[in-house]
């Protein structure tokens, strides 16, 4: 007997990470692919991980290319690659853009440059693997023998084909250990030497176990503490000479010194931080490297000039930004005000990282204040014309959620940089960032009357009904909300705005256009002839029944009543096709959502002020109960539009008036009243309500058989012998 089995097999594709290539203008895809193959009845037989890799070659890749949009372009042709991660790609195509081919292939993303030849010995000889032993016996001997030892090893470790034999020799790298730990005070040139060789190994994830085993992270630490404290005396000892005229000289000779001792210094602590910073992807050291105060190093070090190490401690104050405790050290520190120094700056790739580090801080409310009082709102916005303008875009947008901040907006050049980008834009598809900053900005009464200068709110008209572009008339939408001459701009618009008012174009669209109109309340404008002429009024009243649409479309054509019947003819225009029931239809169905309420009973308020509705609301509907019903509501909105429609019906209508009026009695009075209908009777059976001499001044009559009481007594209520009294309504 044959048994066949029909075998097939799944491949999923896991732990995708981009890398750059070590020589050529590529990128490296990492990825892992599982491979299950299926045997009989679709069961899984044999299971196979296997890691792969992809190489993308970058061949329009030059020194004119825009970043951004090949990143996009790569991201959306390479389908490992998660859209997540176009940030990250951006910054290594820039990162590959400006590098420069040397010799030693270490770790793209973190290695420093080669320390210059001040940094270490300058040696004729070449190193050989085969000669380690002959460099370990110099690290036996005097400073220089060392300094000389050491060089030699690090020519052999700049290699990452001799990492894996230096490796195996214990000897050697103990001897590194120790000599970095017992002389590194001695020798700035020594330790930094040394230093670099650890890094070397750092550089790769496999070897962090052997960088942690020597303890080199921690002496690290422990370097960088002590570097700081000399720099600030340094300091102190060149302002100390620089104030007393007598050490002039000796101030001008210090300060020569000073600079040499400096640009050791800052060799040493950029080769601490790059090795620190490679340790950190293991979150359990970059937690050991926070509680060892790091942040508040790395934010000291923002003073300083030297920009390759200004680039480190940025990219390292960047990783560690994404923790809400790192952040917090970040502001106690003013890290924010350090930044606005280097914004902008020549150094494209500083620039680039410390707006990485800006927006990663920008989620906080406090830090955005923080960064508009430092000044960076214009100089943030100045950079939307370079190959920095994603990133200042995104950065503006947060500052430009905070009411606070909008108007500020108006005095820098943002306002006209963004309108020329989309402008730019075309008929294409518009950067999220781009228009959701626009529409932000619009918001605000000063930025709206920029955006519409000129042909400003025409194109943009044209742009969002040409293409349905809802997002752009949000931002419309916006606009058209402020007073004044802006307002006045839309009646040009009115027709286009109407005429996309229809069940033929998308919920979403529609929203934004019946927002738009109900939001110009323009004393020119005749309502009545655009409802009539676009035939509104069946759509409107079909889109009040519950469920025949979005509750957001609902309530947007809720508000467009309200505004639409402040005319008076469109109110009774209204009235007439029999939109009150279906109004109160809507009320009861929605009672809970208290914008819904609160629209609707603006309507009822339009409809009795005019003369020409107020009997079909008063009379003919039981609009007056559901008022009277929502009166003492929670919402303080919800009351008080209550209270004014109220007001006009009881002025109308001396029935409704009275019953308004005892309704507003019982609620004031609502404690007093139940007292007295509970009837707490004495041992003779009388009411048990008495003033301060003991005389019962109600009896048995109730409070509300006596119109005398209710209507005669004033504004403080009833006043005799009696501590006991009641409110009146007003």
């Amino acid at each position: 007997m044959y048994i066949f089995c029909f075998v097939s097999s799944l491949r999923k594709v896991k732990g995708c990470s981009i890398d750059v290539h070590p020589t050529e203008r590529a990128l490296v895809v990492q990825y892992e692919v599982e491979a299950t193959v299926l045997g009989e009845l679709g069961n899984p037989m044999v299971g196979e991980r296997k890691e792969c890799q992809k190489i993308i070659r970058l061949k329009s890749l030059n020194a004119h290319t825009d970043t951004s949009s090949l990143a996009r372009k790569v991201v959306e042709e390479c389908r490992l690659i998660h859209p997540s991660k176009l940030l990250e790609v951006e910054q290594l195509l820039f990162y590959l853009q400006n590098r420069k081919h040397s010799n030693g292939i270490q770790d793209p993303k973190r290695s420093p440059k080669p320390l210059p030849p001040q940094g270490r010995m300058n040696l004729d000889e070449e190193a050989s693997i085969n000669s380690i032993s002959e460099y370990v016996e110099l690290l036996y001997e005097d400073i220089q023998e060392k300094i000389r030892g050491a060089t030699l090893i690090l020519q052999l470790a700049r290699n990452p084909d001799n990492l894996e034999e230096l490796i195996q020799n214990e000897t050697a790298l103990g001897a590194l250990a120790r000599v970095l730990r017992e002389d590194w005070k001695q020798s700035v040139d020594l330790a930094t030497t040394i230093i670099y060789v650890f890094f070397c190994f750092s550089s790769f994830s496999q070897f962090h176990g052997l960088v942690t085993h020597f303890k080199i992270g921690a002496l690290c630490m422990n370097i960088i503490e002590h570097e700081l404290k000399r720099y600030d005396l340094w300091q102190d000892e060149l302002q100390k000479k620089k104030k007393n005229q007598n050490l002039k000289k000796e101030h001008e000779k210090s300060f020569r010194k000073y600079q040499s001792l400096l640009a050791k210094q800052e060799q040493l602590l950029r080769v601490c931080l790059c090795l620190l910073l490679n340790l950190a992807e293991d979150t359990r050291t970059e937690l050991k490297i926070r509680n060892k105060n790091i942040v508040h190093m790395l934010v000291k070090l923002l003073d300083r000039e030297d920009e390759e190490l200004l680039l480190v401690a940025l990219s390292f104050l960047k990783k560690l930004s994404i923790f809400l405790e790192n952040k917090n050290d970040m502001a106690e520190t003013f890290a924010v005000e350090k930044l606005a120094r280097l914004v902008p700056c020549e150094h494209q790739e500083l620039l680039s990282t410390a707006l990485r580090l800006l927006l990663n801080l920008s989620f906080d409310t406090s830090l955005r204040g923080h960064m508009v009082q430092a000044g960076l709102l214009p100089k943030v916005s100045s950079l939307l014309g370079n190959q920095s303008r994603q990133l200042s875009m995104c950065i503006l947008y947060h500052i430009s959620v905070d009411d606070r901040f909008k108007s500020m907006f108006a005095d820098t050049d943002c306002i006209p940089q963004l309108m020329k980008m989309v402008y730019a834009c075309g008929e294409e598809k518009m950067d999220v960032e781009l228009i959701s900053l626009c529409i932000n900005l619009a918001a605000n009464r000063s930025n709206a009357k920029i955006i519409c200068e000129g042909n400003g709110l025409k194109m943009l008209m044209k742009r969002a009904l040409k293409l349905k572009d809802v997002l752009v008339m949000k931002m419309i939408r916006n606009l058209s909300q402020h007073n004044g001459p802006t307002k006045s701009l839309f009646l040009d618009h009115v027709g286009d705005l109407a005429a996309q008012i229809s069940e033929d174009e998308a919920e979403e669209f529609v929203i934004e256009c019946l927002g738009t109109l109900a939001n110009l309340t323009i004393p020119d404008l005749d309502w009545a002839l655009v409802l009539k002429e676009y035939n509104l009024v069946p759509y409107l009243k079909d889109r009040l029944k519950p469920g025949s649409a979005e509750d957001d479309l609902i309530l947007e054509v809720v508000i467009m009543i309200g505004t639409v019947s402040m005319d008076d003819s469109c109110a009774a225009m209204l009235a007439k096709s029999g939109l009150i029931p279906a109004l109160i239809e809507l009320l009861n169905a929605q009672q809970e959502d208290d914008e819904f309420v609160c629209q609707i009973v603006y309507v009822f308020y339009q409809m009795v002020f005019h003369k020409a509705t107020r009997d079909v609301i008063v009379k003919d509907t039981q609009a007056p109960a559901y008022l009277i019903d929502l009166m003492h509501d929670n919402n303080a909105e919800i009351r008080k539009v209550c209270h004014n429609t109220l007001d006009i019906i009881a002025e109308y209508d001396e029935e409704w008036g009275k019953k308004i009026q005892n309704e507003k009695f019982r609620w004031y009075n609502g404690q007093w009243l139940e007292m007295v209908e509970n009837r707490l009777m004495d041992e003779e059976g009388e009411p048990f309500v008495f003033g301060e001499d003991r005389e019962s001044f109600i009896g048995d009559r109730d409070i509300l058989e006596r119109p005398d009481l209710f209507y005669s007594a004033g504004t403080e209520g009833f006043k005799g012998n009696s501590s006991l009294y009641w409110k009146t309504c007003e």
